[in-house]
């Protein structure tokens, strides 16, 4: 069996919930694709990462169903896992920085894949919700309190690979964060937190708490 970390990461104020994350910190021992793609259905988490160069941060990361150019929670979770400066993924290069009980990714959003946000009225609205049909991937979100910047979310992947809800999800906080153009503190799936807040140039910095499993 590959050896292998799971990490929650995005994880609430007390260190609950938080987003599953596979880690393979040592990539070169499942090079293919393919078998990478097996091993991430087989995991059956949101991701799974694996580590191609742990010294420059190179990784590689996929869903139960498909390879990501990019995506948030793996890597927050990885950068700090690996405790380096920047992290290299098919879509660009991203920076790192871990600051106290925080890890946090520089990233731009055009990277994330497309996402339909779609605005509730209520908070309580969110929490209602049942999880639609498969075929488009929507993050249900509302103000939780709109002058502080507390946005309460859901994430629906709709993959029809297994994962019917998104504990945490980095990717469409970064697009929601781009679209409202200001600092946001997200409560995401059951209790899982997100901050993020836009920077010069079209990128977005995203952090949170990260926990090791095993």
């Amino acid at each position: 069996m590959t050896d292998y970390d799971v990490l929650r990461v995005f994880c609430g104020p007390g260190g609950g919930y938080g987003n599953e994350l596979g880690v393979v910190r040592e990539g070169s021992v499942m090079p293919d694709r393919a078998d990478r793609q097996e091993f991430a259905a087989k995991l059956g988490f949101s991701e799974t990462v694996f580590v191609d160069d742990p010294e420059r941060g190179i990784i590689d990361i996929y869903t139960p169903s498909s390879r990501l150019p990019f995506a948030g929670h793996p890597c927050v979770g990885v950068g700090w896992l690996l405790d380096v400066p920047e992290l290299v993924t098919p879509a660009g290069v991203v920076g790192v920085r871990l600051d106290g009980e925080f890890s946090w990714i520089e990233a731009r959003a055009e990277w994330a894949p497309p996402r339909t946000l779609r605005r509730h009225e209520t908070a309580a609205e969110v929490d209602a919700l049942a999880v639609p049909p498969s075929g488009e991937w929507i993050y249900a979100w509302a103000w939780e309190d709109e002058a502080a910047g507390r946005v309460r979310a859901r994430a629906f992947p709709g993959r029809n690979d297994g994962i019917e809800e998104d504990e945490a999800t980095g990717a469409a906080a970064l697009l929601l964060t781009q679209q409202l153009g200001r600092a946001l503190n997200i409560t995401q799936g059951v209790g899982s937190q997100i901050l993020t807040a836009p920077q010069p140039g079209d990128w977005v910095e995203m952090g949170g708490r990260v926990r090791l499993e095993r």
